[in-house]
């Protein structure tokens, strides 16, 4: 009889808190996923320690198997990703939040699939950390331009094998929609709100 290796649960293997700061930047990409198996609350983006699982979803998604084709995506996303091309159908308006939602995503799986180390995800995770904040007062003008994009992608990728990879918009308004619930306690968004990154950085108890 064969058995089925179960993988570690990442609060065990992670088990010291994230800072408020961590925190938020973490809930950069809350917009992404949906579903079981997703943590919020830790670097690590799944419940559970899966190194294969990360691998896979870089590759069936952005292509990237590598380290260097990685820091490669992240560096475009950073610096034009998708709201450059979006600007033109939305009237000027350049949806960052989608951009970064996915580069904290892809960071993350980047962290889980063993390509980049802790230290390198906080820090590429920094990095974006000043344009967000110069651009978004709260989550919920967060979640509008991530829904923005989301809209403005799926437009362009419709009978193409990318339009498989994305949310439907239904699916995703009702999960930021969840995430901007003020009675929704699991909330990332409710434990950090967006102006958090603008305070001092407290360990969290």
């Amino acid at each position: 009889m064969a058995f089925t290796l179960i993988k570690p649960r990442t609060r065990r293997v992670y088990p010291t808190p994230l800072t408020p700061h961590q925190l938020w930047m973490v809930s950069l990409s809350a917009p992404v996923r949906t579903g079981k198996g997703v943590s919020r609350g830790t670097l690590h983006p799944f419940t559970r320690v899966d190194e294969e699982k990360a691998r896979r979803r870089l590759v069936e998604q952005w292509e990237t198997g590598s380290r260097d084709e990685l820091i490669a995506r992240l560096g475009a996303l950073a610096r034009s990703g998708f709201r450059e091309q979006a600007r033109a159908r939305l009237g000027g308006v350049e949806p960052l939040a989608w951009d970064i939602a996915l580069y904290a995503d892809m960071a993350r799986c980047g962290f889980a699939a063993g390509l980049l180390t802790e230290a390198d995800t906080w820090n590429l995770l920094k990095n974006v950390v000043p344009r967000v904040a110069g651009t978004y007062d709260t989550w919920q003008e967060y979640g509008e331009h991530y829904l923005l994009g989301l809209t403005v992608w799926r437009e362009g990728a419709r009978g193409t094998d990318s339009e498989a990879l994305l949310p439907a918009r239904d699916v995703a308004e009702a999960h930021v929609k969840s995430l901007l619930d003020p009675e929704n306690r699991k909330s990332p968004w409710r434990r950090a709100p967006l102006d958090v990154i603008r305070r001092p950085d407290l360990r969290a108890e």
